[in-house]
């Protein structure tokens, strides 16, 4: 009971905020409209089971005149006006389509509600970055804001109107099969209204029994949920990775990896058909048997002449309404397995956002009204606890150009990660100039999915360049023969080389003229020619930018005017030669 009251508390922390927010007002008007259209089903139910009691009672004294006035027109009854068939069906086929239609409408609107928070807290003090370094066991992160998100607002109204349907429906119901089931005589002791106890022993022992028979469902669905989600970013990598795949000649084993990871998700899934068809065995009999029992339990009446035909055909349906409003969580039990471990997906994903936030304030990166970039006591570690760099001070004066040098794995990159404020794990302060622009240029720069000219401009919005000035920036980078392509949207990633990509970020750079330019072997994939002009154009129209370089190549040196060296886990000043 303690595990399912935390498991509701989840579902509820999850919903909430969404019926607090700006939207409040909107979603609980169209809430409300969604909840009376799903109440005025139960009553047209109601309406339904007491036509069919006058229906079938006039086939019995087969009256012709009467039963052509209930299918279409209306007719005077011991229960009050009666309207005919073709009135009631037109009433309900209305009021059940703009139910559905509307009910849509909220679940789109809860779901981008929803997402737009997700994503909120996902790139805030750049969470996406960190979860993968502080929780790594937190799977596939866009199938849990795409599609758990979806899955959690279309499970959550669907089983909660259902559940509300399946109240209504009961006390709806359970008033009209007491008044038509009479006292019953068990051992001498009359008992009122004895089907709804009938109906309510039934829902209860099917309940227990569903659950102990189909319990196992709910970690299945949520391991399910997380093989399906690996096996597509399986895929995913490889097309993204398919040069490099092609090159090694690794189909053999990208072939492997694939069977291996669908070869979990079949596993998994061969458990849930076993889960599955033990459940349906008990839902499917019980269901079956539910359909003559009511019939069985008032035959009694019906053949002693106390109860007519269509008396008994009104009995067995109040009877099928309120046990199956009793039974709400038998029918739906594999739906709540699944809703169940969507929510511990989500839940679980949050907690790890907040976990990644929480891993250690790293080193502290601060803007300050200061020309300089200080580096004061600052050390870096792995996520394992190794300390790459331990101490490390330095100044850095506007407009000067500073390498990076040291043996690879000595923790370069990683100072650059802390200089941006984005490494968790170490200590001390980075100052940086306040209000100065920064651009951090990666080995392999990122490339967004888009046009080529959003491609130029990122993370600035390609509206503020006009064509020209993209163009200028694309020939001066050695890419001039793609200025007819700028506003052709293409997978950039894949289609250019790795020095064509090198160089779109050196045209970036000089579109996006930034005070701080930090490149992390930027030009490793040039030739030492088109190397010598991407930092002679830098120096040219970039005169004022302080220009921090990591380099491995000798030659980069003579861009610089000095550098600092990462040696035996210190940072020290000397001369600009790696």
């Amino acid at each position: 009971m303690r595990r399912l009251g935390s498991f509701l508390s989840d579902a509820w922390a999850l919903a909430a905020p969404f019926w607090r927010s700006e939207e409040r007002w909107r979603a609980r008007l169209l809430l409300g409209v969604v909840v009376a259209l799903n109440l005025s089903l139960v009553g047209m139910s109601v309406l339904l089971s007491y036509w069919n009691r006058e229906f079938f009672n006039t086939l019995q004294e087969k009256d012709a005149e009467a039963f052509w006035a209930l299918l279409f027109w209306w007719r005077q009854t011991d229960s009050g006006p009666m309207p005919g068939f073709v009135f009631v069906a037109a009433l309900y086929i209305l009021i059940a389509v703009y139910q559905l239609y509307l009910r849509q409408a909220l679940q789109i609107r809860w779901r981008r509600w929803m997402t737009e928070e997700m994503l909120a807290r996902w790139l805030e003090e750049r969470a996406y970055y960190r979860v993968a370094l502080t929780d790594p066991g937190t799977d596939n992160p866009d199938q849990r804001i795409a599609e758990d998100l979806r899955m959690f607002v279309d499970d959550t109204l669907a089983l909660g109107l259902g559940l509300m349907r399946s109240v209504v429906t009961l006390f709806s119901f359970i008033l009209v099969l007491w008044g038509l089931s009479g006292p019953a005589m068990v051992f001498g002791i009359s008992i009122p209204g004895y089907m709804v106890w009938v109906a309510l022993a039934y829902a209860v022992v099917g309940t227990c029994l569903a659950h102990r028979i189909g319990r196992s469902l709910i970690t299945l669905n949520f391991t399910q949920q997380r093989v399906e989600a690996d096996f597509r970013y399986a895929l995913v990598r490889l097309r993204d990775n398919a040069e490099g795949i092609a090159l090694y000649g690794g189909e053999a084993d990208e072939r492997r990896g694939l069977l291996r990871r669908f070869g979990a998700l079949a596993e998994n899934w061969w458990a849930i058909m076993i889960a599955t068809k033990r459940l349906t065995f008990f839902t499917a009999g019980y269901t079956q048997v539910a359909i003559v029992f009511p019939f069985v339990v008032a035959a009694p009446g019906f053949f002693s002449g106390r109860i007519p035909l269509g008396g008994l055909t009104q009995t067995a349906n109040a009877f099928g309404e309120v046990q199956g409003a009793l039974s709400w969580i038998v029918d739906n039990y594999a739906g709540l397995t699944e809703w169940r471990a969507t929510v511990h997906r989500i839940t679980g994903f949050r907690a790890a956002i907040l976990r990644a936030r929480a891993a250690g304030a790293g080193v502290e990166a601060s803007a300050e009204p200061r020309p300089d970039l200080a580096l004061e006591d600052v050390t870096l570690a792995l996520p394992d606890g190794r300390v790459l760099l331990s101490g490390a001070a330095a100044s850095i004066a506007p407009g000067e150009s500073v390498l990076i040098a040291g043996p690879s794995g000595s923790g370069k990159s990683t100072l650059f990660r802390a200089i941006a404020g984005i490494w968790p794990f170490g200590s001390g302060r980075v100052r940086v100039p306040k209000g100065a622009s920064v651009l951090f240029l990666p080995q392999r720069p990122y490339l967004p999915l888009g046009s080529l000219r959003r491609v130029l401009c990122y993370p600035r919005d390609a509206a503020e360049f006009d064509d020209a000035t993209v163009q200028a920036a694309l020939a001066d980078a050695g890419l001039g023969h793609l200025s007819s392509r700028l506003d052709e949207a293409d997978a950039w990633d894949r289609r250019l080389s790795g020095g064509e990509q090198q160089r779109v970020a050196l045209a970036r750079a000089l579109l996006l003229q930034p005070d701080w330019l930090f490149l992390d072997e930027a030009t490793a994939s040039l030739d030492p020619e088109a190397e010598a002009r991407f930092y002679g154009l830098l120096k040219e129209r970039l005169p004022r930018t302080t220009l921090v370089s990591i380099a491995h190549r000798p030659a980069v040196a003579q861009y610089h005017q000095r550098a600092l060296r990462v040696r035996d886990g210190r940072l020290v000043t000397g001369e600009a030669e790696v």
